[in-house]
């Protein structure tokens, strides 16, 4: 279903439409120019996040293993 809406652009905007759009493909290039926007921003939003819990994770990953590197080394020292 689509809906008619009401939007206002800069002219140089609608002048590259124009140049790269068919007369009368306007409303389906500008559908197609959103998605395309949303979808990017979208993954680029989840590429951000999960590198930000990747850091997160390796700093507490970090953190356990010097808790643990004692305990380690105690049992292989008193294994020889």
């Amino acid at each position: 279903m689509n809906q008619r809406i009401n939007i206002t652009l800069p002219t140089e905007t609608l002048e590259l439409i124009d140049r790269n759009v068919q007369k009368g493909d306007r409303s389906h290039f500008i559908d197609q120019a959103v998605q395309h926007y949303i979808n990017a921003t979208a993954k680029e939003n989840l590429r951000e996040k999960l590198k930000q819990g990747a850091v997160r994770w390796a700093e507490r990953d970090l953190g356990i293993t010097q808790d643990w590197f004692n305990v380690d080394e105690e049992l292989w020292q008193n294994s020889r």
